[in-house]
């Protein structure tokens, strides 16, 4: 099967090159390559210690209390302002084999080389965020090439085309973005990933789209045993699965989609104290629904995500280790997640926009038969808790537009209702009992559920070319 995936594969890229070995290749009058790319600074500050990245610049959530002698050590203020994720990119197009179009694009920018003080004082006289060294070092964000049928047949009066992208590109469940400047655009309340994938989309008529995608995990990786890696995918040898249907019209865009993801958490386990072969292997499906509608001036955007796992794309759930079988093996379950966001932009010169995010930890779907689960596990987000019980955020920014230039000034509040580990005996080594940090049956916290938040400003000042 896996093989005439493939053959099938290549011979839908290389076949109209067969078929037009006689045709000329026409190419546009236009300039074949597109250059783009603009210089962005972040001022940005933060009422609390929280969980972000790319030199602090992309926001997740606040953490949780931390009290140390008396004090909350998270409850400390910080700011930073940097250039780093300015881009550069270019567009490839024009060339053509018949009504069969070519494309390609290569996009990169810059990523915190952030690293942790050497000092051995550093947590002693700061919260556990100590990257405060480094310099911007540059990164792929998307390479790929494309190839479009145009104008094919479809009835008596519409056409079709089918198009196909190779490469790195944004995962097609986080392709749709709010009308936000800041630099996660609205996650963990959606899914944020570019990733290598293979990309068929086909226009059927002026209205419907049809799409599948095979994925690959590269940056953005799923949660396990080890920590995040790419290693789950590569040993498990089965690509994310992506399959989605769309309707537009001049106006309005609505479109459902699921995707699934299968991994192997281990490749080797133990039996009887020896190394041993395991089958593991953890399943997950992930649905969503977006839709977008504007009208002169004004745009309103909403997409909600419903399912298991998605960690691997900065969702707010993962998955637990749930029991052992006696060949060494082990079995999983996935935590379930919904997060949604509403994002509303009115304007063209000065423009106004409102973002609302919600997320919901739902937890495993049945309980363990144990009545817990211990903290280590369970695999969650590495940008998340897996004590997060929900959150929410409210994002009103103003944006000025004056020719290439942007001016934009947001302000952020980010809740997170945290609940309290709970400590458990589960177990007897060397003669003396063992404490586990554990969380319930269905892998939450529930125990003293509190609200911790953030309030963050931010300036965002860019050029574009």
């Amino acid at each position: 099967m896996k093989k005439t995936v493939l053959i099938l594969t290549i011979l839908m890229i290389f076949f109209p090159a067969f078929a037009a070995d006689k045709a000329e290749v026409k190419e546009s009058p236009k300039n074949h390559f597109k250059l783009y790319g603009f210089i962005r600074n972040y001022f940005a500050f933060d009422s609390r210690e929280s969980v972000s990245g790319t030199g602090d610049l992309f926001y997740y959530l606040p953490k949780d209390v931390s009290m140390k002698d008396g004090i909350d050590v998270n409850d400390t203020p910080s700011f930073r302002f940097l250039a780093l994720t300015s881009r550069l990119g270019v567009d490839v197009s024009g060339y053509n084999i018949g009504n069969v179009h070519f494309g390609a694009k290569i996009e990169g920018d810059f990523y915190a080389g952030l690293s942790n003080s050497s000092n051995a004082n550093a947590t002693t006289y700061f919260p556990g965020n100590s990257k405060i060294s480094g310099t911007a070092q540059a990164r792929l964000r998307q390479a790929y090439a494309t190839v479009t049928w145009k104008d094919l047949p479809l009835g008596k009066d519409d056409k079709a085309s089918v198009g196909l992208k190779i490469g790195q590109a944004w995962h097609p469940m986080a392709a749709d973005h709010p009308h936000l400047f800041s630099l996660e655009v609205g996650a963990p309340f959606g899914p944020f990933s570019r990733t290598p994938l293979v990309q068929m989309d086909a226009n059927l008529g002026k209205n419907w789209v049809v799409s599948a995608a095979a994925i690959w995990q590269m940056q953005y990786q799923s949660a396990g045993p080890i920590g995040t890696s790419a290693i789950y995918m590569k040993y498990g040898m089965t690509p994310e699965m992506y399959a989605a249907v769309a309707y537009k019209n001049k106006s309005f865009l609505v479109r459902l989609g699921a995707d699934m993801v299968s991994i192997k958490p281990r490749v080797l386990g133990k039996k009887d104290g020896a190394t041993v072969k395991v089958s593991d292997r953890k399943t997950s499906l992930l649905y969503y629904a977006y839709a977008q509608y504007s009208y002169k001036n004004f745009a309103v955007k909403a997409k909600t995500t419903f399912g298991e796992g998605g960690e691997h794309m900065n969702l707010m759930s993962g998955y637990a280790k749930v029991s052992e079988n006696a060949d060494g093996s082990w079995n999983y379950a996935s935590m379930r997640n919904s997060s949604s966001w509403l994002s509303m932009s009115y304007g063209k010169k000065w423009q106004g926009v409102l973002f609302l995010g919600y997320v919901k930890n739902l937890g495993l779907a049945d309980p363990v038969s144990t009545g817990f689960l211990k903290k280590e596990d369970v695999y969650f987000c590495s940008n998340g808790f897996s004590n997060l019980n929900q959150m929410c955020r409210v994002n009103p920014q103003i944006i000025y537009n004056i020719g290439k230039m942007n001016v934009g000034l947001e302000y952020q509040w980010t809740a997170v209702q945290y609940g309290d580990y709970s400590k458990s005996v589960v177990d007897v080594k060397d003669g003396q009992p063992v404490t586990y940090t554990t969380l319930n049956a269905r892998a939450l916290a529930t125990d003293n559920l509190h609200w911790v938040g953030n309030h963050r400003i931010n300036l965002m000042v860019k050029y574009n070319f």
